[in-house]
């Protein structure tokens, strides 16, 4: 199993702030709640990193489209 293993899993995902000042990932499954909690420098670094997968995904799908 790895990043590209699909599976078939409908989740639902939560972003916001916390009363504790942290920002928090809550995933939410049929059977599974999975909260995430990180510092704010965290979830800057997580969010580039969203970013920049998504740039990357945008090149790959250009690609394929030509």
């Amino acid at each position: 199993m790895g990043i590209n293993t699909e599976r078939d899993i409908e989740a639902n995902l939560q972003i916001g702030p916390t009363d504790a000042g942290m920002v928090r990932l809550f995933i939410v499954s049929d059977s599974l709640e999975i909260p995430m909690d990180f510092d704010p420098e965290e979830a800057e670094e997580i969010a580039e990193e969203i970013r920049a997968a998504a740039a990357a995904a945008r090149k790959l799908t250009s690609k394929k489209s030509r």
